[in-house]
């Protein structure tokens, strides 16, 4: 069925999953014909058409951060700390 709508992550997952459980999927294409535009239809849309309203679903975020963030935000506390320190000898220099 993710081939009639857009999927954009986790939660979009879940809900065609509940949707094809409680209505069918061909309950789901038919709606998805009836929504209007070119390309596929969001997925709320689609549950608009067939008058239902999904659970809500909470997806855990990620609780390890990647390499890439981790080596960003390592970069970022330096810059910040020169800049610190240097701001801090200019104040101390005025006085």
């Amino acid at each position: 069925m993710e081939h009639l709508v857009r999927i954009c992550n986790e939660k979009d997952r879940l809900t065609l999953e509940w949707l094809r459980r409680h209505v069918g999927d061909a309950a789901i294409a038919l709606a998805v014909q009836r929504c209007t535009g070119s390309g596929k239809p969001y997925l709320s849309a689609v549950c608009r058409r067939l008058g239902v309203q999904t659970p809500d679903f909470t997806v855990s975020r990620r609780q390890t951060l990647s390499p890439i963030a981790e080596d960003s935000l390592a970069t970022m506390r330096s810059i910040l700390a020169v800049r610190t320190t240097a701001a801090r000898r200019v104040a101390t220099s005025t006085w």
